[in-house]
């Protein structure tokens, strides 16, 4: 199993701890608060023996396709490891390019059973980024039953909620004042806070605590799973944490230490054990 790193600075990328690191694309991805254009991926994926992959996971419009189909071409003929798609276009263009490069489905709250997994897995998807809203009984499932390759993010601040609209910049208009492209709001009936972050291609929603999944790493392993994502945002200590974490998983998993330590983190583990259930009103 290896961890995978996507980090808040250009400066420390962690590529002497990780396997492999998360690059977001600039103007073609969202939700994550670090962006890097075309020539700093290559120039990355030149000057290390990590695996590098890129995200390209916004909603894309007809005028994007000209600029995606070179940015696909350049990323497969620089050898990138592979990509993180939400728009279908992605696939199709893999396809329509016959390129070589992997796929990553990141669909977010959509990739959640092992049987769409494998139909994707049949249109030529490597890999499958699962739903952070389903139990660990549900990942391991999707892990023992699919054809596609798994990948699972175990420690951040979970994006919740994406809208192309520029909302900070709307408020402040509302009221007729300034400030930061950074809110601290709560949702009143459930008494939930969250951080909302915009930037040029819209405002995104995070949950503002982190969601620990330290205690799941040891199944993960044991069952298989490709890959573990760690998002550097709301983060401290960073750095340790993937350094223990490496240590944790080429020691076989069997430390306690590593799960004592880190409940420092908190005890959000978002609903790794705790099931969706919808009830009709």
């Amino acid at each position: 199993m290896k961890i995978l790193a996507e980090v808040i600075n250009k400066n420390n990328l962690y590529l002497e701890i990780v396997d492999g690191i998360i690059l977001p694309i600039k103007d073609y991805s969202v939700e994550s608060v670090c962006y890097f254009d075309i020539d700093e991926i290559i120039s990355i994926k030149k000057n290390t023996n990590r695996e590098v992959f890129v995200k390209i996971n916004k909603n894309l419009f007809n005028k994007d396709i000209s600029s995606v189909k070179e940015i696909l071409q350049t990323l497969n003929d620089n050898k990138i490891d592979g990509v993180f798609f939400y728009d279908l276009a992605i696939l199709q263009l893999k396809n329509e390019l016959n390129l070589d490069i992997k796929l990553i489905w990141n669909q977010t709250h959509m990739v959640n059973n092992y049987r769409t997994c494998d139909y994707y897995y049949s249109k030529g998807v490597d890999y499958a980024l699962l739903g952070k809203e389903i139990t660990i009984d549900e990942i391991l499932e999707i892990i023992k039953l699919s054809k596609i390759g798994s990948m699972v993010e175990v420690v951040s601040l979970p994006s919740v909620g994406f809208s192309r609209r520029l909302l900070v910049s709307n408020y402040y208009n509302d009221l007729g004042v300034s400030g930061d492209k950074v809110l601290k709001v709560k949702e009143k009936i459930t008494d939930t806070n969250y951080d909302v972050i915009e930037d040029e291609n819209g405002t995104c929603f995070y949950y503002d605590k982190i969601m620990n999944g330290t205690g799941i790493i040891k199944d993960l392993y044991n069952n298989g799973c490709n890959y573990i994502i760690f998002r550097e945002y709301g983060i401290d200590d960073f750095s340790e944490l993937l350094s223990d974490t490496k240590e944790y998983i080429d020691n076989k998993c069997e430390s306690s230490m590593y799960i004592d330590k880190y409940k420092k983190l908190g005890d959000s583990t978002n609903f790794f054990f705790k099931k969706t259930i919808y009830k009709v009103k």
